[in-house]
């Protein structure tokens, strides 16, 4: 293998904390043991540049996992060899509870079908966590066949263990000093391949969706679901990379294993530990008809009862699934909601308390080539890393300069928080670093995506109270207003709802010439200098008329159009973008008009709004002659509003009842008028 410059620094900065990647795959599916149990020997033995110590080190490993692991039918092999030899050594899934008959704590070994195996309580209390869900270990089991003649003997036990998942709290501050090494590109990069994917395979956007996997991992009780096609690896992160997470298979879920046995007190998975993951969703079902009750209480509280006991736990809850249809067809034939249990996939309520909805969707189907062959963080230094994460926070670090728009409730701002601060600590796990406002940005956009997936299926379902989606952010004091649209519902030839950034209009052409009515989107962007620029090459002459018309309005109009802001002190860069067969971009001056003072005032114009007429070197308002075929050109391509001249309100005195009903028309008396009732109040 070829080291390129990533792998390069990631040696020089954790020293002892990486792994080939490739090596660890070689694992994967050999031996009953996750993936990190096999990344842990390969970091202590494999962590090294050098080929040669690599390929000594993975013989050791290679020895190690023969002879320690317990493979189905050789349970008895292991049994006998600790009788003969007086014990033996293996790895296994520990876990203990307290014999109060005998007052001892026994150990129960899965791998040998063992319950009763003897450990001291000096070891349980060096190692509490086998008491609360236990962990994976090295152990030496003896054998004493004095014990074995004894009525109710208890022959194997523990002699010694050593836990396979690395308990330094030192572990953190380590990474946190590593990362100021790495730009955050690279560090994303680097959290791609300690997961074993290969960022360069993937498009910015399956990347995007990887990291949201990882943040219920560093933030307490945070809940997500993702659906999608099957094969995306869905439940590879929750099952394999860390021993801090539980896998769920779809079927029969227990209250009593997943929060408390009232009968014995046993607490349940989400207090042993940070992520609970339901895999299969669809198939899942409660055995008491208030298991989703409980549920929802505690997706709520992080808190649910026994008795009159309340109990607090951290874990967060997550549901993976599958869609049998594409993301399109879902939509038009229900909610993404769609495949969940029957009791939970119309519960507003239950929805509701979950923080985001991945698009699982946007990662490709597993293959070969997506997976890395470079170094990576060994997993369960990262697990570790990002449990001691779980007990920070990064939103009020970053609280002064968000600003989340009107169109947030109380839940969505607190799911929001949570996604933004989980996205935060993974890309900068020291607390005190700076976080730059392009980070931020990414962070922001992500978080509201995700959640408002979850309002935007709220909304299908038909509960008025989730109406207003249209979710939005300010980065600094003065900072623009942006709306933040799930890109699934998105059609770049069909008017959203969404307010587009400041600059940006849907227009009608409408021409006085034979050319039907035309769809146009104009883009401008306004920065230092003077003049107004068409980007188009070559400039349709029409298009390059309305532009002029625009321009000469704005300079004699701009006390009442802008203010004090001078418009001949910046220059403007003009694209316009034809979605009909119609491309002159004749009868635009309006629109062309609204887009530059949109930019110069740095507001955005109404979501789902579309404009058309046209100006004169005068400053009047040409009369539109083809009103009706405007008005239903916009209701087709789904327009909230049309903003039309107000001589054009005879002419639609003949629009069918059916666009009628579909369309808002606003009309204007003058340019001023217009960008009044164009702006976003």
């Amino acid at each position: 293998m070829t080291l390129d410059a990533l792998d390069q620094l990631v040696a020089a900065s954790f020293e002892g904390y990486t792994v080939r990647k490739d090596l660890a795959k070689t694992f994967k599916g050999q031996y009953p043991v996750p993936t990190y149990v096999g990344e842990f020997l390969l970091g202590r033995y494999c962590a090294s540049t050098d080929e040669e110590e690599i390929r000594e080190g993975l013989e050791v490993v290679q020895r190690m996992m023969n002879e320690r692991t317990v493979r189905a039918g050789t349970q008895e092999l292991f049994k006998a060899r600790a009788r003969e030899r007086g014990s033996v050594k293996l790895i296994d899934l520990v876990t203990a509870r307290l014999d109060a008959k005998t007052d001892a704590y026994l150990v129960e070994l899965p791998s040998l079908q063992l319950k009763d195996v003897r450990i001291s309580p000096e070891l349980v209390q060096e190692h509490e966590r086998m008491l609360t869900g236990g962990f994976y270990a090295e152990l030496e089991l003896e054998y004493d066949a004095v014990i074995a003649g004894e009525k109710s003997g208890r022959p194997f036990g523990v002699a010694s263990l050593r836990p396979i998942q690395l308990s330094k709290r030192s572990a953190l501050s380590e990474m946190a000093q590593g990362r100021s090494a790495f730009t955050t590109a690279q560090w994303k990069a680097l959290l791609l391949r300690s997961v074993g994917f290969e960022p360069d395979t993937l498009s910015t956007r399956a990347q995007d969706v990887l990291l949201l996997r990882m943040v219920p991992f560093v933030e307490r009780n945070y809940n997500a679901v993702e659906l999608g096609p099957r094969g995306t690896g869905k439940s590879h992160l929750y099952q394999q990379v860390s021993p801090y997470s539980h896998l769920v298979s779809g079927g029969k879920a227990s209250v009593a294993r997943m929060f408390v046995n009232n009968a014995s007190g046993q607490r349940g998975l989400v207090t042993q530990y940070d992520v609970v993951c339901f895999d299969e969703v669809s198939g899942v079902s409660f055995d008491q008809k208030d298991g989703v009750n409980i549920m929802k209480g505690y997706m709520e509280s992080g808190e649910f009862s026994r008795g009159r006991e309340s109990i607090r736990a951290d874990g967060g809850v997550i549901m993976v699934g599958n869609f049998d249809v594409d993301v399109a067809h879902q939509q038009r034939i229900g909610h993404l909601f769609g495949p969940m249990p029957a009791e939970m996939r119309d519960d507003t309520a239950l929805m509701d308390r979950i923080h985001a909805y991945l698009p699982g969707w946007d990662v490709p189907k597993l293959h070969a080539g997506l997976f890395t062959n470079h170094f990576g963080l060994v997993s369960d230094f990262l697990a570790e890393c990002w449990h001691q994460l779980r007990f920070e926070g990064r939103w009020n670090r970053v609280a002064h300069r968000v600003r989340l728009g009107g169109a947030l409730s109380g839940r969505d701002t607190t799911a929001v928080q949570r996604t933004l601060s989980g996205l935060l600590k993974l890309i900068s796990p020291d607390e005190a670093a700076e976080i730059d406002d392009a980070d931020l940005d990414w962070a922001v956009r992500l978080a509201l995506e995700v959640r408002r997936r979850v309002k935007e299926q709220q909304k299908r379902i038909g509960s008025a109270e989730f109406r207003n989606t249209h979710f939005s952010y300010q980065l600094g004091e003065d900072g623009i207003e942006q709306f933040v649209t799930t890109p699934e519902l998105q059609s770049d030839d069909a008017i959203g709802t969404d307010p587009l950034p400041p600059g940006q209009v849907w227009a009608l052409g409408s021409s006085m010439t034979d050319e039907h009515a035309g769809l146009y989107r104009i883009d401008v962007n306004e920065g230092p200098g003077s003049g107004v620029r068409v980007l188009n090459n070559p400039v349709p002459r029409p298009f390059q008329e309305s532009v002029r018309f625009a321009e000469q309005n704005l300079y004699a109009q701009a006390l009442a159009l802008v203010g004090e802001r001078d418009p001949r002190q910046h220059e403007f860069s003009i694209q316009l973008r034809a979605f009909d067969s119609a491309r002159s971009g004749s009868g635009l001056g309006l629109p062309a008009l609204l887009a530059l003072c949109s930019a110069l005032l740095g507001k955005s114009l109404r979501g789902g709004l579309i404009a058309a007429g046209h100006l004169n070197l005068g400053g009047g308002i040409d009369p539109v002659h083809n009103a009706i075929d405007l008005a239903e050109l916009a209701a087709e391509k789904r327009a909230a509003a049309l903003l039309l001249p107000i001589s054009a309100r005879r002419q639609l005195n003949d629009l069918s009842d059916e666009v009628a009903a579909k369309l808002t028309v606003l009309y204007y008396t003058d340019a001023r008028d217009a960008l009044f009732k164009a702006l976003l109040e």
